[in-house]
């Protein structure tokens, strides 16, 4: 049905014997200078590479136990910070609290000596105006009544005594019925 070709044709389907030879030869030759010289660099680089993922998982890893160990070393004295602080802050405030007591009965009792100053001072110038009062009161009742009685009292002796009669009634009279006694 078809015409056959001519003998000397080639046929596409099979190949030449004599490039399947040098075919194979040049893989060969191909195989061995890949396997002698390239499958070994790409091994070692291949190999470089998996210790450099390894080294560095294994230095991330000890980069991150670092890094928590100082985390915590962190904390623990970040607390212990806390509570140093906490307790300055209480002694302080202690401090302060014994200050401010210090200050106040140190205030109460300048307050007290002030007051007790104030009071004998005044007790003395009660006591200096009483005998002021006494000894004024006394040379103008000896004068009334010398005016009264007409006679002169000029004896000291009589005089004192006049006078701390008076003085004595007066006294019984202001306490006896509570009026004061007043002089025109």
């Amino acid at each position: 049905m078809f015409p056959l070709a001519a003998e000397g044709a080639h046929n596409p389907i099979l190949p030449i014997w004599q490039e399947i030879v040098v075919g194979l030869i040049a893989f060969v030759l191909l195989y061995v200078v890949l396997a002698k010289f390239v499958f070994p660099r790409m091994e070692q680089t291949f190999q470089a590479r998996v210790d450099a993922i390894e080294g560095g998982i294994k230095r991330a890893e000890d980069a991150q136990a670092e890094a928590n160990q100082l985390l915590e070393q962190y904390k623990a004295q970040l607390a212990e910070a806390r509570t140093e602080a906490a307790r300055i802050r209480d002694d302080a405030r202690a401090d302060a609290e014994g200050i401010r007591n210090d200050v106040l009965a140190k205030a109460r009792e300048e307050a007290d000596r002030v007051i007790t100053a104030g009071k004998e001072q005044l007790a003395a110038e009660r006591q200096t105006i009483v005998r002021e009062l006494r000894t004024e009161m006394g040379g103008l009742a000896v004068d009334l009544a010398s005016k009264i009685v007409g006679e002169s009292l000029a004896d000291e002796a009589r005089r004192k005594g006049t006078v701390e009669r008076f003085l004595a009634g007066l006294e019984t009279a202001g306490s006896g019925n509570g009026s004061a006694v007043r002089t025109s």
